[in-house]
């Protein structure tokens, strides 16, 4: 069963009758079939209804939720022969950002994305999927060597930010997110992007500026966190669910405004519900995307690149 979110209570408390009846009906001393099929209906529909109509804030939550897939689900499931680049060459090797070589429905890639973890110490080891200036770094090398040998890019954005601290400021971590970047504008090989989760500010940006840009449906992308746009306009986090309402952070107030091209249907209830099914959806938007971008030349895709994202923000 997955762990419900705040706004998800009502849903959870019908969940928490219907498991109770079920454990009653299984000594067989009573017929109870037909209450619990009534209060699941109940269940489905209220879920149906609340996921029809979140909020920005609620969607926040959601992209944030502990049991979405994560890059490794997504390379486990979707890519075949997936063999790992390490390190920058540089420093180290950030374990926040990982990529490398596979196959991906019969066709060579380089595929690459944030990893936060899904327990305490894996979210330690992958620092929560902030990336610090050496996964960066790796970013752009992998980039760079998939441009060389002429391999499509697919890269999966989850993401808060990058790192704050002041180490990985010292180490040039915005000079890291901006050569990051320029890789991607520059690459002259297809880049498809999908924000699979969290899109927070320049460290999603760093892998996410392709010629496609996907985006899950209650996945979120902006320049800040709802709460610390909240700190800054109103000094307490507390207005994060006003911040949120405002930023235009969500898939539809993206797709609107030409920021993403495709939104990507999720599971009702969010992909933690059925990871495989959100995983499939993915690979298929992934297939169509790369298609549509089959047989352009390299100057026809960075120019297609450049002009989407100048594009962006202007009347």
């Amino acid at each position: 069963m997955p762990s419900f979110l705040d706004f998800e209570k009502p849903i959870a408390e019908l969940q928490n009758r219907i498991d109770e009846l079920r454990e009653t009906a299984a000594d067989g001393t009573v017929d109870i079939a037909a209450e619990i099929a009534r209060l699941q209906t109940k269940s489905d529909k209220l879920l149906r209804d609340t996921f029809a109509k979140l909020t920005p804030w609620q969607k926040t939550q959601v992209a944030r939720h502990p049991e979405r897939p994560h890059f490794k689900h997504y390379v486990a499931a979707l890519f075949d022969e997936f063999v790992p680049l390490a390190g920058d060459r540089a420093f180290a090797d950030d374990q926040a950002i990982l990529g490398g070589f596979a196959t991906f429905r019969g066709r060579r890639v380089m595929v690459l994305g944030h990893e936060k973890g899904e327990d305490t110490a894996t979210r330690l080891r992958h620092n929560f999927g902030m990336g610090k200036p050496e996964g960066y770094r790796k970013a752009i090398r992998l980039v760079e060597l998939a441009d060389r040998f002429g391999l499509p890019i697919v890269t999966l954005v989850d993401t808060s930010g990058a790192f704050p601290g002041i180490q990985a400021e010292e180490r040039g971590q915005a000079e890291a997110i901006a050569r990051s970047t320029e890789a991607c504008l520059a690459a002259g090989v297809p880049v498809v992007s999908a924000i699979v989760g969290e899109g927070g500010s320049g460290g999603a940006v760093a892998l996410a500026a392709g010629n496609r840009v996907l985006m899950f449906e209650h996945a979120v992308y902006s320049v800040i966190s709802p709460e610390g746009c909240a700190s800054i306009l109103w000094r307490t986090a507390d207005k994060a669910p006003e911040a949120a309402e405002a930023m235009k952070m969500t898939a539809q107030d993206l797709k609107a405004l030409g920021v993403i091209d495709t939104i990507v249907a999720e599971p009702v209830g969010g992909a933690h519900r059925d990871r495989g099914a959100a995983i499939g959806a993915l690979g298929d938007a992934l297939s169509g995307a790369l298609g549509d971008l089959d047989g352009l030349s390299a100057a026809e895709l960075k120019r297609a690149r450049a002009a989407k994202f100048l594009a962006m923000g202007r009347l």
